[in-house]
């Protein structure tokens, strides 16, 4: 018995055979291509902006807050807040808690904090770093915060017994600030190292905690300003 296929059935499937080996080369050249391209421009822009969101858990804690940060004195001149200290702690709350809920609401991944003294030893400021989920987030929890300078509703400040920020309780908040970035943003506020309240002050001066908004826009500026990775540096991995 003659088991031989006829011609053209040998032709056809001789040629199936060589487009399935065609077809498989082109897949494998093609996966092996992926595998070994380099990023995309978009691909890069997107693992920055990762990156920046990441930013308050990944950077060290002094890194974020320095241990001083340059500011425009009143009288003219440069001079630099002093850290007194940094807080531990990373919760949601310690913001007025008309503001709290807003915060929870955009999605509040946690709230850094650090105090400072102004160089003449007379003013106190803390500054608070909220990472939210999004930039529309941060945008949004923006809103829940006063844009004119008064210290309510804003950010609580953090008191350190034993220093010069013993006494820096909310009561004696005069001046807050907000400012946003990308998913972040910084809060201020504001008061005297002699501890007065709002209320027994004798003159109203904003002047002397306007240096308050500029340092915050120190690290405002370090903390969301994007670094496009560099694949041959070693704290990138592309």
């Amino acid at each position: 018995m003659n088991s031989a296929r006829p011609w053209p059935t040998l032709v056809a499937a001789s040629a199936l055979s060589l487009l399935c080996a065609v077809a498989a080369g082109v897949a494998g050249s093609a996966a092996g291509a992926e595998l070994t391209r380099g990023p995309t421009a978009a691909e890069l822009q997107a693992a920055a902006r990762r990156e920046v969101a990441e930013r308050w858990r990944t950077w060290p804690a002094g890194r974020i807050f320095p241990a001083t940060l340059p500011y425009s004195a009143e009288q003219g001149g440069r001079e630099r807040a002093s850290r007194i200290g940094i807080s531990p702690r990373t919760s949601c709350d310690p913001v007025d808690a008309e503001a709290a809920k807003a915060l929870r609401e955009a999605g509040c991944r946690g709230v850094l904090r650090a105090t400072y003294v102004d160089a003449l030893q007379g003013v106190l400021v803390t500054i608070g770093v909220v990472a939210l989920r999004d930039e529309p987030g941060a945008a949004r929890a923006r809103t829940a915060f006063s844009d004119s300078g008064k210290p309510v509703p804003g950010l609580r400040p953090l008191a350190f017994s034993g220093t010069v920020a013993d006494r820096f309780t909310p009561e004696v908040r005069q001046a807050g600030s907000v400012r946003q970035a990308g998913p972040y943003l910084v809060l201020t506020t504001s008061g005297q190292v002699d501890g007065r309240p709002t209320s027994a002050a004798d003159e109203q001066r904003p002047a002397i905690f306007a240096f308050a908004t500029e340092i915050a826009e120190h690290v405002l500026t370090d903390l969301s300003t994007p670094k496009v990775p560099d694949c041959a540096a070693e704290e990138w991995r592309c």
